[in-house]
């Protein structure tokens, strides 16, 4: 569960073990917040190969920033990599997970434990390196004006490195297809680097997103669209990853596909119904008016 309204900050445990999103997160004892505590979520899952080198990215580009390691009990040693790197800086942190969930769940996990720790600003960084530390810098000033920030491919300015011209053609043709199915104007809801406000995260309803990978990245910027929260797309440049095995799958993909479908279908379908319940109704005359008035 998510609490709904502001909570009193709370210094995070160094380590957690989460069985799941219903198992409610332990924190130490509450110290006051700073203005603005970042807070970098890196969802791992057999990531040794590169685990060191994000984190080392991280706090070279943005110092000031905490990093939350929330890792799916990897077999390849993930975890305890990471909980060497927490034991020698403060601001690393180290989630164990019992095992491997998703992404959609890694990040509610690491979400609710942020809230809970009274961070005011929650980040998603992939661990692979696709998403450069380096430009984290920009989505943080651009938070000022905005609720939730997207790291963006597909504006002006954004761009690929490494993508064979089939990927590129399934998230340009997927971002599409959102923006048709869904009515938003994102060029890029799919993407996976973002910095949400505390604020926003909590006016989500996170308690019922079901849904995981692509799915669950569009699943959160159209309920933040639907809020009225104000969303930025800011350009970046994705690079693919240089070692480890991609996360990215055909099931991912089908879900996408799925789940955004039949959003677009029942979206589309209350916005008819609200517009055939608006001309159905009897217009009002003027006389009828006139005689409102009177009596």
């Amino acid at each position: 569960m998510y609490p709904t309204s502001p909570r009193r900050a709370r210094r995070p445990t160094r380590q957690c073990r989460l069985a799941g999103r219903g198992e409610r997160l332990q924190v130490s004892d509450p110290a006051p917040a700073s203005r603005e505590r970042t807070l970098v979520i890196i969802p791992t899952y057999n990531e040794s190969e590169n685990i060191e080198r994000i984190i080392a990215r991280t706090r070279a580009a943005t110092p000031q920033v905490d990093i939350l390691i929330a890792d799916d009990n990897s077999p390849d040693g993930t975890g305890k990599l990471a909980d060497a790197m927490a034991a020698a800086d403060d601001h690393v942190h180290v989630m164990h997970r019992l095992g491997k969930e998703g992404l959609g769940a890694a990040y509610l996990a690491g979400f609710e434990w942020g809230i809970n720790a009274g961070y005011d600003l929650l980040v998603e960084m992939d661990a692979d390196g696709s998403h450069q530390p380096e430009q984290l810098p920009r989505l943080l000033d651009a938070i000022a004006d905005a609720d939730l920030v997207l790291g963006s491919r597909w504006v002006r300015g954004g761009a690929v490195v490494n993508w064979p011209k089939s990927r590129e053609v399934l998230s340009r043709g997927g971002n599409l297809w959102t923006r048709i199915a869904l009515g938003i104007p994102l060029k890029d809801a799919t993407g996976g680097y973002r910095v949400f406000r505390r604020h926003t995260l909590l006016g989500l309803g996170l308690d019922n997103v079901s849904s995981a990978g692509y799915c669950f990245q569009v699943d959160l910027a159209w309920r933040a669209l639907k809020a009225g929260y104000r969303v930025a797309e800011v350009p970046i440049t994705f690079i693919e990853r240089e070692y480890g095995d991609s996360k990215m799958n055909k099931s991912i993909v089908i879900e996408a596909l799925l789940l955004t479908t039949a959003w677009g279908i029942s979206h589309r379908a209350r916005q008819l119904r609200s517009l055939v319940g608006r001309r159905g109704r009897p217009a009002v005359t003027g006389a009828e008016i006139r005689q409102s008035s009177s009596s």
